[in-house]
């Protein structure tokens, strides 16, 4: 989790208010609301960092915007993010929360690399395998289809890479054979 100073101490705060008040997915949903809308709308980039707009208009649009489809820990987030003129760290916010909400539901996220698409039963596969090494409950398994590899797997939990590619395998033994030679 790439935690940024400010940020970090936002998405705490509001993962403290979310799980004291037992809303942790909800906020985590809202969060994502949020941040789909703003990533299809633009609206951080065109609409508030426009010379002419203050803050009274900005937390009216947000208040418009959100008010029936999010929860008032994130409409508060996000006023409290315009007052404060920090609106720019609510993806960093989204994102730490979201990582704050992980853990403490032990969950992670992987990238898996493949060869070719894998079916779900070898994504539920590979979720029962690494869930276990990374020490989490639950695994979400985003493949990613990389026609380099010749075979094998590259899975990327956190900062961890496993790697049972077959370029990988080739490559351990290249260099076992070198320092072999080299006796």
């Amino acid at each position: 989790m790439r935690k940024h100073p400010i940020g970090f101490r936002y998405a705490k705060a509001l993962f403290d208010t979310a799980k004291e008040q037992g809303t942790l997915d909800q906020t985590l949903e809202d969060l994502g609301t949020v941040t789909q809308v703003m990533a299809r709308t633009n609206l951080l980039d065109e609409v508030f960092r426009h010379p002419r707009m203050t803050g009274s208009r900005k937390k009216e649009i947000v208040k418009n915007a959100f008010a029936s489809s999010v929860g008032r820990p994130v409409l508060n987030l996000l006023q409290l993010l315009i007052d404060n003129k920090r609106e720019y760290l609510f993806a960093v916010i989204a994102d730490n929360y979201k990582a704050l909400t992980y853990e403490e539901k032990g969950i992670a996220e992987a990238v898996v690399s493949s060869a070719k698409e894998l079916s779900e039963a070898e994504k539920e596969a590979v979720a029962d395998v690494f869930s276990r090494r990374a020490g989490k409950t639950t695994l979400y398994i985003n493949n990613v289809v990389d026609k380099d590899l010749i075979g094998g797997l590259r899975v990327r939990v956190g900062d961890t890479v496993y790697d049972s590619t077959v370029a990988n395998q080739l490559k351990r033994i290249h260099e076992r054979m070198i320092a072999g030679n080299s006796r």
